[in-house]
């Protein structure tokens, strides 16, 4: 007696899309079989899929659920609640919660949470700082995502701005150094000069200007450059400029590249002609910048310069949003609508279907030695997402998010998520009878392993 079935499916994997159905068994795809053949046994549960398609589940390298300690904006369990809602079968968050994740107990605390609350699978960096290179180096290869390094925009003691800590790190650090590259003497000088200028009562609109082209080259180069001379395995993060995709190899098989990058889905859907009408709502750091730095990121995903899609989930309050610009926290909810939104560009023409896969669910899998998830492979964990052609607008009546708004809201997307599976159990479904959100009891996600 096999667990499930997903009949009758246009399978999206590895650069083809093909019908089929997957058996699934324990936890893990048993069997991918092909059309007109029998499944070899009986099945507990079959679902129809009628020719929609089935992608592996994404695994988005980059979000802030905010647990511990800030939970007034997102939880573990509102976030992955959303996130499967969204497609998103695997996360790995940031360390700036509080307490900060700097230590290996704080990060195994955090592992603790997730086990009792996340129905997504989940990993957590470790934080740098300028002082905690022992920590990092008691980080074990197959046990964390990776090292994270603010070089530039965070909180309390996060921001790396110590040349002696950061060669340190990027020659000892046994794990993935994940960055945020932002000068911060640029930002600095910046923002002294605009609220000299205009002062308090700045609009968003200067955001992309204070933080702009130039504090993201300098940083991102330096980055770089630290992680040739010490031979690191650098990821770069959220990648807002046309001008950085200089720094990245488009010639290399991505799981060969010592140096990779992100985008995430903000710098890829809006532009800074949209902070007239959304304002704080698409405050992000790295800044969303031009509408040239848009198409130019698009081609560099095109291009492989550029090697995987993510969210930088970021919640905050609408009442903290809703401050003036200097007060305002820079982040956005994204879980739930980067999927949807990316399938609408590519019904756009703007990307192949395969592209997104690579991108959104192989890519992430390859560059952070993700064990057994992000393909349509027989014996893979089956992180499963079924998707559907049904229009539906985004509105705070179907947001899932703790905070409650996105940055989508009013917008109109044409695919949706129909079925999530994580670890082989169905844990949402949208009913377009009673048009709701069902997810299933029971928190089902699993701690990331890494072979590394």
């Amino acid at each position: 007696m096999y667990d499930g079935l997903i009949k009758d499916a246009r399978i999206v994997n590895e650069g083809k899309v093909f019908n089929g159905s997957i058996l699934i068994h324990q936890g893990k795809i048993h069997a991918i079989i092909k059309p007109g053949l029998a499944v070899p046994g009986e099945v507990r549960q079959t679902i129809d899929a009628g020719g929609k398609l089935v992608i592996p589940g994404v695994i988005d390298d980059q979000v802030h659920f905010r647990e511990p300690g800030l939970t007034h904006k997102a939880e573990i369990f509102t976030e992955s609640r959303a996130a499967v809602a969204g497609g998103i079968t695997s996360f790995m968050e940031m360390p700036n919660t509080v307490p900060q994740t700097t230590t290996i107990a704080a990060l195994e605390a955090k592992f603790a949470l997730a086990a009792e609350k996340s129905i997504a699978n989940y990993s957590f960096y470790l934080g740098a700082t300028n002082d905690n290179l022992d920590e990092i180096r008691k980080l074990h290869p197959d046990q964390s995502c990776g090292v994270k390094i603010f070089m530039g925009s965070s909180t309390g003691n996060m921001l790396v701005d110590d040349d002696r800590a950061l060669e340190g790190i990027f020659a000892e650090s046994p794990v993935l150094i994940a960055t945020h590259c932002e000068d911060e003497t640029i930002i600095r000088n910046k923002t002294s000069a605009y609220r000299k200028q205009h002062g308090e009562d700045l609009s968003p609109s200067f955001h992309p200007l204070i933080r702009n082209e130039e504090a993201c080259y300098r940083s991102s180069s330096k980055a770089v450059e630290l992680a040739v001379r010490h031979k690191a395995r650098l990821h770069v993060l959220h990648i807002s400029t046309k001008k950085e995709l200089d720094l990245f190899n488009s010639q290399l098989p991505v799981d060969r590249k010592q140096i990779t990058a992100e985008v995430c889905i903000h710098h890829l859907w809006f532009d800074d002609l949209d902070y007239r009408k959304k304002g704080n709502l698409i405050k992000w750091n790295p800044a969303i910048k031009t509408p040239g730095d848009k198409e130019g990121l698009r081609m560099g995903l095109l291009d492989d310069r550029l090697d995987v899609i993510a969210t930088d989930h970021a919640p905050h309050t609408l009442a903290e949003k809703d401050r003036s610009y200097f007060n305002s926290p820079s982040g956005g909810p994204l879980v739930q609508h980067a999927l949807p939104a990316m399938m609408e560009l590519h019904k756009k023409g703007t990307f192949p279907l395969h592209t997104l896969v690579e991108k959104m669910c192989h890519a992430p899998a390859r560059i952070f030695r993700v064990r057994d998830r992000g393909f349509i492979r027989e014996g893979y964990f089956a992180d499963l997402v079924i998707l559907d052609d049904s229009p539906w607008t985004v509105s705070r009546d179907n947001i899932l998010y703790k905070c409650g708004w996105s940055p989508f809201d009013g917008q109109t997307f044409t695919t949706r998520v129909l079925y999530t599976f994580v670890n082989g159990h169905m844990v949402y479904h949208w009913d377009a009878g009673q048009y709701k959100h069902n997810f299933s009891v029971g928190i089902q996600g699993m701690r990331l392993h890494f072979n590394r």
